[in-house]
C-alpha cells in the first residue's frame, strides 16, 4: 500500500500502460469519421476502441494512484492535439501533381477524399476535447475515492462505477456539445443512452481482463497507490 505523493520511482510497465492509453484516443478519434451498424445500434467507429481508454485510465488510477493518472490524461490529450493538427497541415498543404489513392487517380479528386476521411470539423473537435478531459478526470476521482471507501476491495464495483460516471459525463458533454441544435431533441437523447450503455457494459464485460492486469501490475510494480492526500485538481501538473 502507497501514497500518490510518495517519492517517484522507476516503474516497469508504467509507460507501456500509458503508450496503450494514449494510442487508444488517437487511433479512436481519427476512426469515429466511419458510422457503424452493430444490430440495431448505429455508433461510431470510435466506440471500438475509445472505451479501451477508460479500461487502462482505471487501471492507471488503481495500481498508480490519480497523480500519475493525471499527468497521463493530460499527455492523452496533447498528443491528441498534436495528431490533430499534423493532420490539419497535411490537408492544408497542396498534393504531389502525379501523387493519387486508390480509386482516385486524380490529384484533386484524391485531396478531397483524404480531407474527407481525416478531416475535422471544428464543433465536433472541441466537444470531443471537452468530452475527454471532464470524462477521464471524472473517472479517475471516482475510483480513487471508492477505493478509499472500499478500503481497496470491491475492484468490480470501482471500475464499473467510475466508468458509469466518466462516461455518462463524455457521451453526453459529446452528443449534446456537437449536435444540439442539429438534430431533435428526442434523438440526441437517444444517442446519448446507447453510446453510454454500450460504453460501460464495455467495461463490465472485460473486468476480468481488467482484474488480471490489476493484479499483474500491483505484483510486478511493487505498489498499490490509495489517495489519502493526494491534491485531486486535475489543472495541478
Amino acid at each position: 500500500m502507497a501514497n500518490s505523493e510518495q517519492t517517484e520511482k522507476s516503474f516497469r510497465w508504467f509507460f507501456l500502460v500509458t503508450a496503450i492509453f494514449v494510442t487508444t484516443l488517437v487511433v479512436s478519434n481519427i476512426i469515429a469519421v466511419k458510422l457503424i451498424q452493430l444490430g440495431p445500434l448505429t455508433l461510431p467507429a470510435g466506440v471500438l476502441v475509445f472505451p479501451i481508454t477508460y479500461i487502462f485510465g482505471d487501471i492507471l488510477t488503481e495500481v498508480y494512484g490519480y497523480a500519475r493518472a493525471r499527468r497521463v490524461i493530460w499527455t492523452g490529450f496533447f498528443c491528441n492535439l498534436l495528431a490533430v493538427g499534423a493532420i490539419w497541415l497535411a490537408i492544408q498543404l497542396p498534393g504531389a501533381p502525379f501523387w493519387n489513392l486508390k480509386d482516385f487517380a486524380d490529384p484533386v479528386a484524391a485531396q478531397k477524399a483524404f480531407a474527407a476521411v481525416l478531416g475535422f470539423a471544428p464543433r465536433l473537435l472541441a466537444a470531443s476535447f471537452v468530452a475527454y478531459l471532464v470524462g477521464e478526470f471524472l473517472n479517475s476521482y471516482v475510483l480513487a475515492k471508492m477505493k478509499i471507501r472500499t478500503g481497496g476491495r470491491f475492484l468490480w464495483m470501482r471500475t464499473i462505477g467510475s466508468t458509469i460516471v466518466g462516461e455518462g459525463a463524455d457521451s453526453f458533454l459529446f452528443i449534446f456539445l456537437a449536435f444540439g441544435g442539429v438534430f431533435p431533441l428526442a434523438v440526441l437523447w437517444e444517442t446519448f443512452l446507447w453510446q453510454w450503455v454500450f460504453k460501460t457494459s464495455y467495461e463490465a464485460l472485460v473486468t476480468p481482463v481488467t482484474y488480471a492486469v490489476v493484479r499483474f501490475l500491483k505484483k510486478s510494480e511493487g505498489v498499490d497507490v490509495f489517495d489519502y492526500s493526494t491534491r485531486f485538481n486535475p489543472l495541478k501538473f
